[in-house]
């Protein structure tokens, strides 16, 4: 009766403030802006980009695109928050608030993965079966591979986001800058909390399989690469898929230690910093690796911005 009672007792959250000093809670609402405004300046002219150009309606345009739109609404569900609390130098989110935290960032999160790995597969089918990719990767199985993507990320969300909330909460301070579901688990006062563990492990299971999967494509695709007779063309290939991996490897890790590691009752700057990488570092990235080395995005943007 009493946890009940406390659950009904909470209408709000306290995130986790950056510094006691105002003053550097400010660098850390410029530094939250500078990065903000990077990821989705980057991934906003990648959309226009796309959408604006007939020549890149293709497959891996297409699903680049995607990963822009998700990669914008990451950043977006998380840091406006963090940003203006530091401003205002108060550390309130409201209970719905922080549920729709939790939603929308499991559900970008998701996407992101399964996109990361459509396009994993679409390079695997382009370099090692040039011949058949276009009854592969034909329009039909494209929306299909999209509409899949999105649906089943909405689908995982609302798991996670009802495991997380249907138990009741005995303390209201979260100890991360945003409502990251293992510091929510630990505010909980009941063993239902364990049916969330169970769908956080089954989720990062998938997340490392899909690693793997992407991991064993970009074997096969180095190997198809290296028997390329141009040095220029395994040049080019070797640069976008390196960084990729990079980038992959360091969400899936930090991701993985951030959701797995047993989470503390107090503040750990090493949680805050795993969390920060695996949320901010990959939206951010996305559009060097994808698109700012990519010559057709560049001529798009230059058609669309300097022809009259």
């Amino acid at each position: 009766m009493g946890k009940t009672d406390n659950k009904s007792t909470i209408s709000e959250f306290l995130l986790l403030e950056f510094s006691a000093i105002w003053e550097l809670q400010i660098l850390h609402f410029i530094l939250f802006l500078a990065l903000y405004l990077a990821t989705v300046t980057g991934n906003l002219l990648i959309i226009v980009a796309v959408a604006s150009d007939h020549h890149l309606h293709t497959p891996m345009y297409f699903f680049l695109m995607n990963l822009a739109m998700q990669d914008i609404g990451s950043v977006s569900a998380i840091v406006p928050k963090s940003m203006t609390n530091s401003l205002m130098n108060v550390r309130q989110i409201s209970y719905s608030g922080c549920v729709a935290q939790v939603f929308l960032f499991v559900l970008f999160l998701g996407a992101d993965v399964a996109l990361l790995t459509a396009m994993a597969y679409d390079r695997y089918v382009a370099i090692c079966n040039p011949l058949q990719y276009e009854m592969v990767m034909n329009r039909k199985a494209c929306i299909q591979i999209i509409a899949s993507a999105w649906i089943s990320s909405v689908f995982n969300a609302m798991l996670h986001a009802t495991g997380t909330f249907l138990t009741p909460f005995c303390s209201k301070i979260v100890n991360q800058f945003f409502c990251e579901i293992p510091k929510m688990l630990k505010l909980a006062c009941s063993d239902i909390y364990q049916i969330e563990i169970g769908l956080v492990g089954f989720s990062v299971s998938i997340v490392l399989g899909c690693f793997i999967f992407i991991f064993v494509t970009y074997v096969q695709i180095f190997t198809a690469v290296l028997k390329i007779p141009s040095a220029q063309g395994r040049q080019k290939a070797f640069s976008t898929c390196l960084p990729h991996l990079i980038v992959l490897s360091t969400f899936s890790f930090t991701g993985s230690f951030a959701y797995l590691k047993p989470t503390s009752k107090t503040p750990s700057y090493l949680d805050l910093a795993f969390t920060i990488i695996y949320s901010m570092v990959p939206p951010l990235l996305n559009p060097v690796i994808y698109s700012m080395r990519n010559k057709e995005i560049k001529n798009a943007l230059s058609k669309l911005f300097f022809s009259r």
